[in-house]
């Protein structure tokens, strides 16, 4: 089946969604684009003309174009504050809804789209694509294996000089909206368990370049007793890590950590007697599906086989909002200084 598809939003993201549509082998030939639409009808023009879409219709009004194209689909890569609206219209229309992160500018505004979808009979799902690469399934592998015994915590650090310009400099909990919520929703996936409760301590440090909230540390209580310990910034020059954070995740028996790229490091308990026990090492398993670790194209290609069967993706809104739950439980418990229950 080829879906036909509008994108809104025609900036710097929208160049990887039609990269990936146009010329990934697991969605090639399975979309095609029939409009685009931008606030700036010479960014959609110039996105038309870059990737070859002379037949798509250009506008800046979404319901005008999404009338007269009837797409199947409306993948959503506007900026967060206009995403709520965004996707009331795609539903409206009868379009499934793929999203750019983070689902929604408030818990509020998650809990109405996911109402709106339910209401349309249509899947509105959101683009984590940092859980979709091949160390994160890798991790949730082992986790589920019980090589590394009981898990007990999940260590993070995320520490980038990014210096992006534009909307995000500009933004409130810059690090903890637009950019810890693909590192919470891969923990929270990786662990398989549900946030229940988080306490953070959000800064802007000394010569960031953001006006507020580069930087963060937080530790969730994950249910079973499992903690998430978080501690990023996207205003710390000198010593980048990986986007995906360095890991450290701890078991009863042993201990995994990786780097956020190619290295993996995991050694299980080999013995009960001296003070610091014999370890030895442990494989980590091969993801399940390769199809599944592609990041980008493999969202976008679990949200068309979803529609085609008729099943909810991976990244939907229902399971989605618990990942902006954290986000949002950590942003007030920062505002507060309180520990904040976390509820979705």
């Amino acid at each position: 089946m080829v879906f036909t598809a509008v994108l809104a939003g025609c900036g710097g993201m929208s160049k990887g969604w039609l990269s990936a549509v146009s010329e990934h082998p697991l969605l090639k030939d399975r979309v095609r684009i029939v409009g685009l639409v931008d606030l700036d009808r010479a960014t959609a023009e110039a996105r038309a003309a870059e990737f070859g879409l002379s037949e798509a219709a250009i506008g800046t009004d979404l319901d005008a174009v999404l009338a007269a194209t009837k797409p199947d689909l409306l993948f959503d890569v506007v900026i967060p504050a206009a995403r709520a609206k965004v996707v009331e219209t795609g539903l409206r229309h009868g379009c499934h809804v793929l999203s750019e992160k983070p689902m929604a500018a408030s818990i509020e505004e998650g809990r109405a789209m996911i109402a709106q979808a339910q209401a349309a009979g249509r899947i509105h799902a959101v683009v984590q694509n940092r859980r979709f690469i091949a160390g994160v399934r890798r991790i949730r592998r082992l986790i589920e294996s019980g090589l590394l015994g009981e898990l007990t915590s999940l260590n993070c650090d995320f520490f980038i000089g990014a210096h992006f310009g534009g909307f995000r400099e500009e933004m409130d909990n810059v690090l903890l909206l637009d950019m810890a919520i693909h590192t919470l929703d891969a923990a929270r996936f990786m662990a398989g368990k549900a946030p229940k409760a988080v306490y953070c301590l959000e800064t802007n440090p000394r010569g960031s370049w953001y006006r507020h909230g580069a930087a963060a540390n937080a530790i969730f209580e994950f249910a079973d007793d499992v903690v998430f310990n978080y501690r990023g910034s996207w205003a710390a020059e000198g010593a980048n890590t990986s986007w995906e954070s360095a890991w450290r995740i701890i078991g009863s028996k042993g201990t995994l950590i990786w780097d956020g790229a190619d290295t993996f490091e995991a050694r299980i308990v080999d013995g009960d007697t001296g003070f610091l026990r014999n370890l030895k090492p442990v494989d980590i398993p091969a993801p399940v599906n390769e199809d599944e670790t592609h990041g980008h194209a493999s969202v976008l290609a679990d949200f068309l086989g979803a529609i085609g069967a008729g099943r909810a993706p991976e990244t939907v809104g229902t399971d989605n909002i618990k990942s902006l739950a954290m986000v949002f439980g950590a942003i007030e418990s920062a505002r507060t200084g309180q520990r904040v229950t976390i509820s979705a």
